[in-house]
């Protein structure tokens, strides 16, 4: 399943200043495991030690935050677009 993924300005050093690349995979995990074995060190920004989604980054797939879907084992069918998001605190 081909996906493209959106890559927030902050790990774009990973992707070698690419704004939007191609993973494969049937789930968010699988697209992540993808995405880091071409761009070594890109999942660990996204996911935690314990391996969940880090308290400050936001995913998307398609338009819905996967918080409130599955998590990672969200479903990404094919064509769909996933967002990495940074959230962005201030005063």
């Amino acid at each position: 399943m081909a996906v493209s993924v959106r890559i927030p300005t902050i790990l774009r050093t990973y992707t070698e200043g690419e704004s939007e690349v191609s993973a494969d995979g049937e789930t968010l995990a699988a697209v992540l495991d993808d995405l880091d074995a071409r761009f070594a060190g890109i999942k660990g920004r996204v996911l935690d030690e314990a391996g969940n989604l880090r308290r400050f980054v936001n995913v998307y797939v398609g338009n819905e935050d996967v918080r409130f879907l599955d998590n990672l084992d969200t479903a990404t069918p094919d064509g769909t677009q996933v967002s990495v998001i940074p959230a962005v605190a201030g005063g």
